[in-house]
């Protein structure tokens, strides 16, 4: 009895993946998708440039750790939220990832760019509502003695960690789950750890664009938008030397079919 009980559990637990993999496939659903994307990367970027903001108002009450800790904290919120929705990608680094490794179509990625976009600028509208121009809205710059070659090195390298990760704990193309959750979230709290004091370790170009877009100054965004790109494309090459080429029937469970 016990154990045709737990073959029904495994069975609906099967039917339940396969139905969502195929809802994330489902083309009339795009627009919830693309809400999901939306909402997830406002708070996000709330959570990042907000962390960075309320140090800097209320230094007596928000400790720096806070603050770098902040971001990945809520990437784990987030990808329990929406990650059966919109996959979570939460970065236009992140969707190029899962295209060039061919678990995303390409067609979808300037829908989910957009709305990763929207978000951002409309969290970034937010804390200047809030704050006004303090510390810049939390903007991303290189720190005191970096210069341009570096922070992109920096960034790069700090994408091809965050990428690696998302694509050995993702199902497809989604951060699903509490393994992406936990190894996605923590990955980014290390990297803001060591890296804050060099660039901010922004990994994301929607998130240092919304701010800079609101105080005008794109002085510094060319590295934000070079560093996450390279390195999420050094990314897939290193999933490749890791794992090989995608299989047929892993591509096809990767945009929402059951294999």
């Amino acid at each position: 009895m016990a154990g045709d009980t737990n073959e029904r559990k495994a069975d609906g637990a099967q039917r339940a993946l396969r139905d969502s993999a195929a809802d994330f496939s489902n083309p009339k659903r795009e627009w919830r998708r693309l809400f999901a994307e939306l909402w997830g990367t406002f708070l996000l970027v709330v959570a990042s440039a907000g962390g960075v903001l309320a140090h800097d108002v209320f230094p007596d009450k928000v400790e720096p750790a806070m603050a770098v800790a902040a971001p990945g904290v809520a990437t784990t919120v987030i990808i329990y939220m929406l990650g059966d929705v919109s996959g979570a990608h939460l970065n236009p680094a992140v969707t190029v990832g899962f295209a060039l490794r061919g678990h995303f179509p390409w067609a979808r990625v300037p829908g989910y760019f957009a709305a990763q976009f929207a978000g951002a600028i409309a969290a970034a509208a937010f804390m200047r509502l809030l704050f006004g121009m303090a510390d810049n809205l939390g903007a991303n710059t290189p720190g005191p003695g970096v210069g341009g070659a570096i922070a992109v090195l920096v960034e790069a390298v700090l994408t091809a960690g965050l990428m690696v990760t998302i694509l050995g704990a993702a199902s497809g193309a989604r951060n699903v789950g509490p393994n992406a959750a936990l190894a996605v979230g923590g990955y980014t709290i290390v990297a803001k750890f060591w890296a804050w004091p060099l660039t901010g370790a922004s990994m994301n170009p929607a998130r240092t664009f919304a701010p800079d877009l609101m105080r005008g100054d794109f002085s510094h965004t060319w590295i934000y938008v070079a560093g996450p790109l390279i390195g999420a494309v050094a990314a897939v090459g290193i999933e490749w030397l890791l794992k090989g080429p995608p299989t047929q029937s892993g591509d096809r469970a990767a945009q929402g079919e059951p294999k």
